[in-house]
């Protein structure tokens, strides 16, 4: 369904970010890219929806492409059109808004007006909360009320892939596992093929069909969830966990720097 092809990235004709990212997201299924900060993640998210573009970046090498079609020299609203939505990260609304407002954002370059008002009822179904904090200012809510408006919003655009930059991000524990929860029924009752990033390996791991790991702009590692899952440098440099089983921090295993065996 969407494709990268050895991506290339550069900021501002100087600063070369991703070097050769090749991925794929298939049809009804959900694929987590994994990686520390800086790895260049929400460069990739940027890069597939064309937002990229209007930060001086550029894909300078390689292909995306979308149900076959190359979809890289393209602008965001014509990416958008297609059924491909970016939620970004930091849950931006428009805060002045009411809730029921920036939802309605979601849908503006639909005309089915009658499609539109089942949807926004179908927001209401998943997000109970939303419903009945409709009439509320957007610019008052909680974290995680925002998490599940941005992802509304995003679902009144009727997407066909959802590009989801760490929905988890400064969430509690239950709100987080409510969030996941949320993003699964999504993918099941409507067909909506997910691209997470996510620094919750454990969580999105658990979660994913497939998952990639990148580092300073490459992908290192990519597999099934399950064998990533039972992969030993994952466990200790992602779940935090040695080879014994005993949980070590981030300090202690910087030795990681890197095992050959890691990129080869």
């Amino acid at each position: 369904m969407l494709k990268l092809n050895n991506i290339e990235v550069i900021y501002n004709d100087v600063i070369l970010v991703l070097k050769g990212v090749s991925l794929e997201v298939p049809e009804g299924k959900i694929v987590t890219l994994l990686g520390a900060n800086g790895a260049g993640k929400t460069t990739t998210l940027k890069a597939i929806s064309g937002v990229l573009l209007t930060e001086l970046g550029e894909v300078t090498d390689g292909s995306i492409e979308y149900n076959g079609e190359r979809i890289d020299r393209k602008d965001p609203e014509e990416i958008v059109k297609l059924g491909i939505v970016q939620i970004m990260e930091g849950r931006r609304l428009f805060e002045h808004l009411t809730v029921e407002e920036n939802l309605m954002t979601g849908a503006f370059s639909r005309k089915d007006k009658n499609g539109i008002r089942e949807d926004l009822k179908k927001i209401y179904g998943y997000f109970p909360k939303l419903g009945e904090m409709c009439r509320a200012t957007s610019g008052y809510l909680s974290g995680g009320e925002r998490q599940m408006l941005v992802m509304g919003r995003a679902l009144m655009a009727q997407p066909k892939i959802m590009l989801l930059d760490e929905p988890s991000l400064g969430l509690s524990p239950l709100l987080v596992k409510e969030i996941f929860k949320l993003i699964r029924q999504i993918n099941e009752r409507e067909g909506v093929s997910i691209l997470l990033v996510e620094q919750n390996a454990r969580l999105a791991l658990q979660l994913a069909d497939f998952g990639y790991v990148m580092e300073n702009g490459r992908i290192v590692l990519d597999g099934p969830s399950e064998k990533l899952q039972e992969n030993e440098d994952i466990k200790e440099f992602y779940l935090g966990m040695s080879q014994k089983g005993k949980r070590r921090s981030y300090r202690d295993v910087k030795h990681y720097k890197r095992r050959k065996r890691w990129l080869s």
